[in-house]
């Protein structure tokens, strides 16, 4: 092997993915995704409507019984809902105070993805692509830029 072209050694390990179609890491994963979702949808001051919204459209008597009893199998979908809006909450608190933080998501932004409107009815109308754009956007700015 000529040495010249090898990469050189890293300590970097990258993380292990969570495989999402496997029904016992759903298990595993749902009740805490649930249980930090409605903390969210609390920090946010989140409409029942809207939270029922960013899960998916979720029913009324379907989105009580899930708040009362988070013990449930979620599919993949509604955990990688739940993943983006925790992340993007996780983003805010390093990036700005708890009051901005859990303000924010309500707050018009001049940001040109958000075409004036508030991050929130950006991510309701946009589902979860939208989610995806706005993490990314925070992780960005988390990283610098």
């Amino acid at each position: 092997m000529n040495l010249a072209y090898a990469y050189p050694k890293s300590r970097f390990e990258p993380a292990t993915l969570v495989d999402l179609n496997s029904r016992a890491e759903r298990e595993r994963l749902s009740q805490s995704a649930l249980k930090g979702f409605f903390r969210l949808a609390a920090a946010w001051n989140l409409r029942d409507e809207d939270a029922r919204e960013l899960l998916g459209g979720l029913s009324s008597s379907a989105f009580y019984d899930w708040k009362k009893n988070p013990d449930r199998l979620l599919e993949v979908d509604r955990i990688t809902r739940i993943s983006y809006l925790l992340g993007i909450y996780k983003s805010l608190h390093i990036l700005y105070g708890d009051k901005l933080a859990d303000e924010w998501v309500q707050l018009t932004n001049t940001n040109p993805i958000f075409a004036g409107r508030t991050p929130l009815a950006f991510m309701l109308g946009g589902g979860l692509l939208a989610m995806q754009s706005v993490r990314r956007l925070l992780d960005a700015r988390r990283g610098g830029l």
